[in-house]
């Protein structure tokens, strides 16, 4: 049982807990009465609420879509600032990030299905790595303008922190770069359907 009573366990099961927060599902199965594992891409994230919802209720896909990225992004960030806040090592908090994203990919709540993983790991850059984070933000809204194709802008979002953290901060600090990496895996990983319809010219644009 001591195992259960360290701090840093503690803290991890936590972000994995707050990470599988399935926060799209619920949003649009509370407001919409639609359930977006059924429709569209099957994600609980933002833009497949957005997408689904739309169907019905357009005004009101929208407001549930920034309420999905919101709280998405919360779940990546509060707990790490509340970890900051109490002085825990940085490369906890890099652990903390990294099972935040899992949980919100791999839900417990869901038999460990889920979404892309983006805005929760937003969330928990924008603490960690402010400044490549807002470099990812900007190449994001770039292509999301030029492409408007959701996944594939999100992806040269992330790789734009990636780039940006091994140019700028010169590594994470913790000695290595492997939580990072770890993430865009995960990222990447869930996003290889999408990555199959990009390539057969098959993945619809937000429009």
């Amino acid at each position: 049982m001591d195992f259960f009573l360290n701090t840093n366990i503690q803290l991890y099961i936590l972000a994995y807990l707050i990470g599988s927060i399935p926060f799209g599902l619920i949003l649009a199965k509370k407001f919409a009465g639609v359930n977006v594992q059924d429709s569209g891409s099957h994600s609980i994230g933002a833009t497949n609420v957005l997408r689904v919802v739309k169907q019905t209720n357009p005004a009101l896909a929208k407001k549930l879509g920034i309420a999905t990225v919101v709280l998405d992004v919360s779940k990546g960030a509060i707990l790490i600032l509340i970890a900051m806040a109490c002085n825990i090592s940085v490369e906890t908090l890099w652990a903390l990030a990294v099972l935040s994203v899992l949980g919100h990919c791999y839900s417990l709540y869901l038999n460990f299905e889920g979404g892309k993983g983006v805005a929760t790991a937003l969330g928990a850059f924008l603490v960690l790595i402010p400044i490549p984070t807002l470099i990812g933000v900007v190449v994001w809204i770039f292509c999301a303008k030029v492409l408007k194709v959701s996944s594939l802008s999100s992806l040269f979002g992330l790789l734009g922190v990636v780039g940006a953290v091994i140019i700028l901060e010169n590594g994470l600090k913790v000695g290595s770069n492997a939580p990072i990496y770890i993430i865009t895996f995960i990222i990447f990983y869930k996003h290889i359907p999408n990555i199959v319809r990009l390539i057969k010219g098959e993945e619809k644009k937000v429009v």
